[in-house]
């Protein structure tokens, strides 16, 4: 069956960001002239996916309003002749079908996936984690749909970190099926050191089936005392095939300050409209420091 719908979770509070994120979501944080949700969505679709549901909490209205139709605006844009800009807003709202739910309760990615089960049904389905941008030639996600396809499994995103920084990720224990594929067998949430698996880790792309859902629901509270999706997979993993894909692409933590600094300049440096510009006044800023 075909990959056709995606969770992307948004509920979070962003006190990595704040005090930006006071107010403002931090999927909504501008990178150059686009918010950062807007490159997971196009991540999405470019992947194959029609269906988004986005899972936010009370405080993200804003999500909800940027992915539906604005008459006021686009009224102004074309009156005014601005036709190009008009298409930009517009499409927006076109690229798929979008849901949203609330997750009512921080209690956890496990929990906030979990809130999905009524979108997605019997089918399997793409997670997209909101902090999480990925700069790619060949989309991630679809990297992910055409492993999950081909092996007829679950799939989980991954790239080797350093032992120092697996503390900081859910650790993957792993055997080669080919090139950039490997079996999942095991996983360890934020292991202590020396605990970890591997230095392979989890990064925020994820193709699994239905089976999780009855899965998350009795999945207790574990690292933090929250319902983790790790835990979840970990089951999964031992009950059915999974397996991992170290994708081609550079992955960017945009709910840090560092990571999303990074993001920016890099994709900022990409960008038709003002790459030129921030090369030249980068280089020459440089020179006076």
């Amino acid at each position: 069956m075909k990959v056709k719908k995606a969770v992307i979770p948004a509920a979070g509070l962003g006190t990595r960001m704040l005090p930006a994120t006071k107010t403002v979501p931090k999927e909504m944080l501008p990178l150059v002239d686009k918010p950062a949700i807007q490159y997971i969505i196009e991540e999405a679709v470019n992947s194959g996916i029609e269906d988004i549901l986005i899972i936010t909490n009370r405080s993200k209205t804003a999500i909800d309003d940027f992915f539906d139709y604005s008459p006021e605006l686009e009224d102004a844009l074309s009156r005014a002749g601005k036709f190009d800009e008009l298409e930009k807003v517009r499409r927006i709202a076109d690229m798929a079908e979008f849901y949203f739910v609330r997750q009512k309760e921080t209690k956890g990615l496990g929990h906030a996936i979990w809130r999905a089960k009524d979108f997605v049904g019997d089918e399997p389905f793409a997670v997209l984690l909101g902090d999480d941008i990925m700069m790619s030639d060949l989309p991630v996600t679809k990297q992910l749909i055409d492993a999950s396809e081909k092996y007829g499994a679950s799939a989980v995103g991954t790239q080797r970190v350093s032992l120092e920084a697996i503390s900081k990720y859910s650790s993957l224990k792993v055997s080669q099926l080919e090139d950039r594929i490997y079996k999942v067998t095991d996983m360890n949430e934020k292991p202590a050191p020396g605990k970890a698996f591997s230095e392979f880790a989890i990064l925020g792309r994820y193709v699994l089936t239905p089976d999780i859902f009855p899965i998350l629901e009795k999945t207790p509270p574990g690292h933090g005392g929250e319902i983790q999706l790790t835990d979840g997979l970990r089951e999964l993993s031992q009950c059915s095939p999974m397996v991992a894909v170290d994708f081609l692409g550079r992955r960017y933590d945009t709910g840090n300050l560092q990571g999303f600094l990074e993001a920016m300049i890099d994709f900022s440096l990409c960008d038709e409209s003002v790459g030129e510009w921030l090369r030249n006044f980068m280089t020459e800023k440089v020179k006076t420091f």
